[in-house]
């Protein structure tokens, strides 16, 4: 018997439940559903994360259509100076999901950026967790690279002596970091 765990916020929605016809959700994450996020996103904190979904059978076939819009106010770790930066996500989504629980994921996922109608996601022995669908699109909604405004890098010392003009040759460089 497979393991399987509950995710950190977890909303699920039995298979049978969907039609042609939308359901609507609503989902606010609870204080610590919203503690337990940030610790797997590697977060500072999740000050507030909501969304709104709606799901429906779509197109031949056992499959799904999740469309949402996911607003979270996010602190991440700035990269350069490790700062809290704060960010409101406020974006849509839109998934398809094959609703045949036997059904494996790819061995390979192909992303291609423009196209609506990737492969679609398998659906958990559980259903369809609507809890989980936001939360793994606020992990792809997420700025990879946070900054603090003005945080830069130090500029990095150029052993080859590009500062010269680039008059020196490599093996300058290394003779001169070698002790007399």
């Amino acid at each position: 018997m497979e393991n399987h765990q509950v995710p950190e916020l977890s909303r699920p929605l039995a298979v049978e439940r969907l039609g042609k016809q939308d359901i609507e959700t609503r989902i606010l994450a609870s204080d610590a559903e919203r503690a337990a996020l940030a610790t797997r996103f590697g977060l500072l904190a999740l000050d507030r994360f909501e969304a709104s979904v709606s799901a429906h059978r779509a197109g031949p076939g056992a499959r799904a259509r999740l469309t949402g819009h996911v607003t979270a106010e996010v602190v991440q770790a700035c990269v350069v100076s490790l700062e809290p930066v704060r960010s409101v996500v406020s974006e849509g989504f839109s998934q398809l999901y094959d609703l045949d629980p036997s059904a494996t994921p790819a061995k390979e996922v192909a992303v291609a950026p423009g196209i609506e109608d990737d492969e679609p996601e398998p659906v958990g022995p559980n259903g369809l967790d609507l809890g989980e669908a936001v939360a793994q699109q606020l992990a792809l909604m997420l700025d990879p690279y946070p900054r603090v405004p003005g945080a830069s890098l130090p500029p990095a010392q150029d052993p080859l002596g590009a500062e010269d003009g680039g008059k020196r040759r490599p093996f300058e460089a290394l003779r001169a970091l070698k002790p007399r």
